[in-house]
């Protein structure tokens, strides 16, 4: 059997209505498999105006906005309409990316048809809650999870250290890796546009640190904007060059005086606003690989995260950036501030980023994942 004999249904909570790390995964994976003769069929939620066109056939689920994030939708499980064409394409595997109803009512149809059921890790789900005063709510929705990845046959995650968290937890014993790729089209230090950053107010001589995702609290912004604010305390010359867009926007900027927000990039844009800055900072807990933390590093930047799920995969403490322990802003401000000072250091530490990027190649990635599929197809049969 081979990767053109697979039949796949692909289950997302977000396939392409609103842009993240995970949903661009998901599509380049999806083109891969098309490209390799797969069939595929996408089955997601989907809205009038959505961030990106699909990759692949997508069959829109029931959903339902999310109360007070509106931008994100909760699928609702499968209609009749959705299980009839699920039974007309036949799928001789099924893969699901997000424990929700959908998610669940997709394992169900598998095992009910006999088919056998990858899931991929895409974020802590059971994390988010600390941001919003709900961490007591934590166990319970680590445990809904441990029910559910283990319904199925078996798990990808993007990094070791991920793997390791699943194991720890419970949720499977068969997990293997599915990492991220970079485009180095896109991603490099000689995107670099010293003109762009006069245009936004960061002079040649400026050190600016970035921070480059959706504007949700879940992303850190409350240790972001606590170690700037230490920063300054400090008096270590800096600015602050914000990339990306969301709810938290008016927050963040207040939170920041002075600082560069940029806004919404993607493409070339965005390749050359972060090959523009100098320091990348990702505070947040909750990827489990870090896509952003790929591309800074592909763009030269040294980068300073917290010591958790997919960052620690990436950054080589004191190699090509610094790893915290997650939580303290101090720390994170005493790490940071030698790149301020220090532009040899802050150079060298990029240039070793730079070189471990070039290990990560999409194409070989996203085989893993077909290769992964194919086993569990094999045994199956077997």
């Amino acid at each position: 059997m081979q990767t053109s004999d697979l039949r796949i249904a692909l289950f997302s909570g977000n396939y392409n209505y609103v842009r993240d790390g995970a949903n661009q995964a998901l599509n380049r994976l999806a083109e891969y498999l098309l490209r390799q003769g797969a069939a595929l069929r996408v089955y997601a939620p989907t809205v009038e105006e959505p961030a990106f066109e699909p990759t692949g056939d997508l069959v829109s689920v029931p959903s339902v906005a999310i109360p007070g994030r509106a931008e994100y939708r909760v699928p609702l499980g499968l209609s009749k309409s959705n299980r009839a064409d699920l039974e007309a394409f036949k799928p001789n595997v099924v893969h699901t990316s997000s424990p929700d109803p959908t998610g669940h009512a997709a394992v169900r149809f598998a095992r009910s048809h006999d088919i056998p059921v990858l899931a991929s890790v895409h974020t802590r789900f059971e994390t988010y809650p600390r941001y919003y005063g709900l961490g007591f709510t934590e166990p319970w929705l680590e445990a809904i999870m441990r029910r559910y990845y283990n319904r199925c046959d078996a798990l990808v995650a993007p990094s070791q250290s991920m793997v390791d968290t699943l194991l720890e937890q419970g949720m499977h014993e068969d997990i293997s890796i599915w990492s991220r790729g970079v485009d180095r089209s896109v991603f490099a230090s000689e995107k670099r546009d010293l003109a762009w950053r006069r245009e936004n107010g960061i002079e040649d001589d400026d050190v600016a640190i970035v921070f480059l995702g959706r504007l949700v609290m879940e992303k850190g912004l409350d240790i972001f904007s606590e170690t700037i604010v230490d920063l300054r305390k400090q008096q270590v010359p800096h600015k602050v060059l914000v990339i990306g867009d969301g709810p938290a926007r008016s927050w963040f900027e207040k939170a920041l005086p002075g600082g560069t927000f940029v806004g919404f990039q993607t493409g070339a844009d965005l390749g050359r606003a972060l090959a523009s800055g100098d320091i990348f900072f990702n505070p947040s807990i909750t990827e489990t690989f870090g896509n952003v933390t790929l591309e800074a590093m592909a763009c030269g930047l040294p980068v300073v995260a917290a010591g958790a799920t997919g960052s620690s995969s990436l950054v080589e403490d004191r190699v090509n950036g610094r790893l915290v322990p997650p939580g303290s802003a101090k720390a994170f401000a005493d790490a940071i501030a030698p790149y301020c000072t220090d532009d040899a250091l802050r150079e060298k530490h990029g240039a070793a980023g730079e070189a471990k990027s070039k290990n990560y190649d999409w194409d070989a990635i996203n085989q893993a994942v077909a290769d992964t599929y194919l086993r569990l197809v094999e045994a199956k049969r077997g």
